[in-house]
This record gives C-alpha cells, sequence and structure tokens, in this order.
C-alpha cells in the first residue's frame, strides 16, 4: 500500500471511531430495527432475497447488514481495521450473518474466493481509489456470469467546486482532469462529526465520468443503465437543503448541475450466447 492509501487507512481508522456514535449514522436507531437503504441504492440490484452480494468499500457495514436484511447473503470489504471490527461487533449484536473482511480493494482476490451475484458501492468511495482500472478488474473478478454491478456515487462535477464559498456561488477549486497525482485536502474534525477534536489530512482522486464508464467497459462489463440526478445523498456543500427521500438538494429545487450519478452493468453469461 502507498502512502497516500496508508494515510487514508489511519484517517478512517481514526473517524470510524467517531462515526459509530454520530446521528449521522444513527445505529442505536438501526440497532432498534429502523433504517433503510435510500431508494435509488435499493433499486437497482432489486430483490436480493438469496443473492450473494459483495458490499465493497463497506465502512463499518452499517448498509451491508441494511442489504442483509432485506435477504441478500453479504461479504462487506474496507481498508480500516477499525472499521471491520465494528462491522463485525454490529453483525454479531444484532444477530445478523455476515462476512467481514479486512484488506485493500484491489487485494480483495488475494483474500476472498468465489463469484457473486450482485457487486455494490456506494456514497463517497471513488474519490478514494487512484486506479479505477483495476477497480473494475476486482469487480469483474467478482461478478457471476449475468449478475449486477451497480454504484451509487456523489457525480464528479459536484466535487470540482469550493464547497466553503459563503455567497453561494459554483467556482471551480479542483481540475475534472486531475491525472494522478492526488489532492491533498486538510480539514478540522470529520463529515459525519464536524467538531471532532481532530485534524484530518486525506488524499483524493476525482475521476471523470469516462474513467468511470470506460474502466468498467475495458474489464468487460456491459452497461444497462446511467442516471444523472440533480441531489445527492449528503451535503456534498453546507448549504444544500433537504429534499425529498433524505437527498439533499441545491435551494429552492434549482437544478443547475449534476449531484450524483447512478449505473448498473452486468457480466455476460458465455453459455447464453
Amino acid at each position: 500500500m502507498d502512502e497516500y492509501l496508508k494515510t487514508n487507512q489511519e484517517t478512517w481508522d481514526t473517524w470510524t471511531r467517531y462515526h459509530l456514535g454520530s446521528k449521522f449514522y444513527d445505529i442505536e436507531g438501526f440497532k432498534a430495527g429502523g433504517g433503510t437503504l435510500d431508494p435509488i441504492v435499493l433499486a437497482g440490484p432489486g430483490d436480493v432475497t438469496g443473492k450473494s452480494l459483495l458490499h465493497l468499500q463497506c465502512h463499518f457495514g452499517l448498509d451491508t447488514l441494511k442489504w442483509a436484511r432485506r435477504g441478500a447473503i453479504v461479504t462487506g470489504i474496507n481498508f480500516s481495521e477499525e472499521g471491520i471490527k465494528a462491522a463485525r461487533a454490529l453483525a454479531a449484536e444484532v444477530g445478523i450473518p455476515a462476512n467481514f473482511i479486512q484488506c485493500d480493494l484491489y487485494d480483495l482476490p488475494q483474500h476472498l474466493t468465489g463469484q457473486f451475484d450482485v457487486v455494490f458501492t456506494s456514497h463517497g468511495v471513488l474519490s478514494w481509489l487512484p486506479d479505477l482500472e483495476r477497480w473494475a478488474q476486482v469487480i469483474a473478478h467478482f461478478l457471476k456470469p449475468g449478475g449486477i454491478f451497480y454504484i451509487v456515487e456523489a457525480h464528479p462535477v459536484a466535487l470540482l467546486f469550493d464547497e466553503n464559498r459563503e455567497d453561494r456561488e459554483f467556482r471551480l477549486l479542483y481540475p475534472y482532469f486531475q491525472g494522478t497525482e492526488p489532492l491533498c485536502i486538510e480539514e478540522n474534525g470529520c463529515y459525519a462529526v464536524p467538531d471532532a477534536p481532530i485534524r484530518s489530512v486525506t488524499y483524493a482522486w476525482i475521476h471523470p465520468l469516462a474513467e468511470i464508464i470506460g474502466s468498467l467497459l475495458r474489464a468487460g462489463l456491459r452497461i444497462t443503465a446511467f442516471e444523472e440526478y440533480p441531489f445527492v445523498a449528503w451535503a456534498v456543500f453546507p448549504w444544500l437543503e433537504r429534499g425529498p427521500e433524505r437527498y439533499w438538494q441545491l435551494p429552492d429545487g434549482r437544478k443547475s448541475i449534476p449531484l450524483m450519478f447512478s449505473l448498473k452493468a452486468t457480466k455476460d453469461d458465455p453459455t447464453m450466447s
């Protein structure tokens, strides 16, 4: 693991300790039987009852266990040791069968065997990955022929602007075609607990849509659906307003820029040709 990813891993270990008790994630509500996946996430894979589901970059497994509650046979992976430790503890406490693996995503074929009906990832995942070609190859490796890969993620266009402007104007801060060098982001607190007494340093990569889509195509997947939305699952700008279905949108319902996208792909079954 290179130094950028190692720094990110250490940061996520620290963040996890604060996330577990945050209102943002509301673990107590989940333990009490509440909490569900958002409608766009749910719509992609459809009915997962009895299906095997691999959740990439699962953090501390909360959404993984929500899929399990819907009948999926789940495996979650994440590079944070603290995240996976918390995921296993939460699964045991609520009595939900789940398999959790702690490893770097790119190393997953060395830690897991088999293929899955669904490979899933969502909400704030791609910017932590320096290489989408290898990401897509991992997805193709673990996806069964005829299976579904599904991602819901912040739109790369939404990540280009200065989120701290008080005048709420869209001013470019980051390049769309970033290249291989990551952005270094320093901030106080963390997204789920802004007043946490920590100073965070992370490295991030903005991936254009062509890179996201192209990497999946080059890995042999066939894209069956792609959508863009004028809302997003979390406040990528602090001045977004809460809209329907828990999503965040621009003030007054404006639809100036895309804030989120979803993509569904499959791996063709050669026996069906």
